[in-house]
């Protein structure tokens, strides 16, 4: 497994990044992305992991027949 290179940036800030004119490459929201990606999984990660109620997975696949 290779190491990981500290001078790299991490991978959500190098996906942001996109080719202009001339081959150079910019990084127009990279910093507000990253910031916006963490602070949403911060506030619903926790959220999004919770067990749902076997009552409403019932509902949901009796809709599902309809």
């Amino acid at each position: 497994m290779d190491e990981p290179d500290e001078n790299k940036p991490p991978d959500d800030v190098m996906q942001a990044r996109e080719r202009v004119p001339g081959g150079t490459r910019r990084v127009p929201d990279a910093a507000f992305d990253l910031w916006l990606r963490r602070g949403l999984h911060q506030l619903y990660d926790g959220v999004a992991n919770e067990v749902i109620p076997p009552e409403l997975l019932r509902l949901i696949e009796q809709d599902r027949r309809k």
